[in-house]
Parts: C-alpha cells; structure tokens; sequence
C-alpha cells in the first residue's frame, strides 16, 4: 500500500489506544545503531523472524543489562522465555552460534499455524507487563513450550552456561556483531547470490515501471500452494526450491524481479552494465 509496516503499525496502536505513545525506527537494525535505538527503552522484545537479528537482540541485551522477551513460532508449536544474563541464562547459553543456512527449513517444509503468533505475542506481552510492574514470576530460567494441536503446555527450566560466549564467566563477545543473513534455505541464498549488489525495489515503483513497458520479468518463486492464494499476471513460476537448477534458464541480458510469499525477494538485473540486487515487499 505504498506505507511502511512501522507506521502502518503506529496508526493502528494509535486508533486502539490513543493516549499511548508510539515512536518508530523505519531502519534495518544492526549492530551500528542497536545501542541507540534501545538506548530509550527497559525490555527488548522478539519479534523477529530471522536468527541474525535475534542474537543481535541477545547480545544487545546482555551488553546492556536489559530483559529479552523471547518468542518464536515453528509450525503449530511455539516457544516464549525471558532471558536475563543479570538473573538467569541468554539465549546464547541454549544456542550459542546461529545455525547454517541448510539447516533452516523453507516455507514449503514449515509454514506456521495462522492463529499461533498471535497466542505467543499475547504470552510475550504478559511476561512484558509482568516485568514492567516486577509482579510475579517472570519465565527467567524457564521456557514455555506450547503445542497448538494438542493444546498442552509444558515448562522446561533452563540453566546457565558457565561458558557462554557472551555472559559467561570469560566472554568471548564483548561487543555487538553483524552476522551474515541466514535465509529459509541454501536456494535462497543462492538466488541472493546470483542477484548481485543493488538497491530496494518497492510495489509501486515497479508497477509504475511495468506500466511503462520497461520489459522486467517477474519470477514467482513461491511454492504451488501458496500460488493458490494469489496471483500477478504474467509472472513466470519458478520455485525457490529450484531457483538455482532452473538458473539456466534465466537471460543473462534480461532484468528479473523475484518476489515470495514474505518480507523479502530480490531483483537480478545481471546485465554487466548494470547488475543491481534489490529488496520488495511482497504483493502477494
């Protein structure tokens, strides 16, 4: 629509409650500027999708003596913790690098149950709530393990690594890092690969320049099922599964738009004249 999610967010927490006050940071965050961005506020909270910025929001944490509401979602089941290296293990104590990018399942391996980020969100927003006024038992040491289909709970208590790399007895990590981006699967960062360095590319941007007869092709590299959804006239199917075995097929001399069900696609421009890599919101 043309408007950032920040401030589409913003408007909508605004209609739900004007007397709360909203401040957005429509920026990528990075180790750069982590520190100043939360450098206004007591609790971190997860809602990240991707485990770069997660151990970025870890360490943050930890560095700074702030909590770090954890959740994340898998399927039907999801996971909510609070890790405070002050009282309590990091998330690095249960994990303590990020995984490779082939171990990372893609959308047509895992997928998420529609409802399940909006439960964990709401057990995320009551540990919050929980810390901001320092009433009750805060999931610190412990992790809420819940199972959608079966509706059950369980808690399981987790313990402090000693040798943690970061809030350990000798830390490693003394300062924030920038990790490599892990994507869903190898395909994935193989089509970022083949799109060279760039800039973003937006909807509307494109559809001006689509109106305009500029000849780019859209590739949809979203699996049959999510296909079923919707539709762009006009693009050709290409599944991220085999984006890089069907690489081939792709003019080398043409520009190309990729795009996906999610937050991020990528434009091939591999023309030696110009090769550019760009981010999209997704319009589909």
């Amino acid at each position: 629509m043309g408007k950032p999610k920040v401030e589409s967010a913003r408007q909508r927490l605004i209609a739900l409650n004007p007397y709360i006050e909203v401040r957005t940071n429509h920026t990528v965050l990075t180790a750069e500027n982590a520190r100043q961005i939360a450098s206004e506020y007591d609790i971190l909270v997860d809602g990240t999708d991707n485990f770069p910025t997660r151990y970025l929001l870890n360490d943050l944490g930890v560095l700074t003596g702030k909590p770090f509401v954890y959740g994340s979602v898998f399927r039907y089941e999801g996971q909510v913790s609070v890790f405070d290296s002050r009282r309590g293990p990091c998330y690095r104590c249960l994990f303590p690098e990020p995984p490779p990018p082939e171990s990372a399942p893609g959308c047509s391996e895992a997928g998420v149950f529609s409802v399940l980020p909006g439960t964990i969100g709401a057990f995320q927003a009551t540990e919050v709530i929980k810390l901001a006024l320092s009433s009750g038992e805060p999931l610190i040491g412990r992790s809420l393990l819940y199972d959608a289909l079966e509706m059950s709970f369980e808690i399981v208590h987790l313990r402090k690594n000693p040798n943690c790399k970061i809030c350990g007895k000798h830390p490693d990590i003394t300062h924030l890092i920038n990790y490599e981006a892990l994507c869903s699967t190898p395909a994935r960062g193989g089509a970022e690969n083949l799109a060279g360095e760039g800039r973003d590319v937006y909807p509307l941007e494109l559809a001006g320049r689509l109106r305009r007869g500029e000849g780019v092709e859209l590739i949809d590299v979203r699996d049959p099922v999510e296909q079923q959804v919707s539709v762009i006239a006009g693009a050709r199917s290409i599944p991220l599964e085999q984006i890089l075995q069907r690489s081939s097929e792709l003019d080398p001399d043409q520009e190309y738009v990729f795009f996906c069900r999610t937050a991020v696609s990528y434009t091939h421009l591999p023309s030696p004249r110009d090769r550019t890599r760009s981010r999209m919101p997704s319009s589909a």
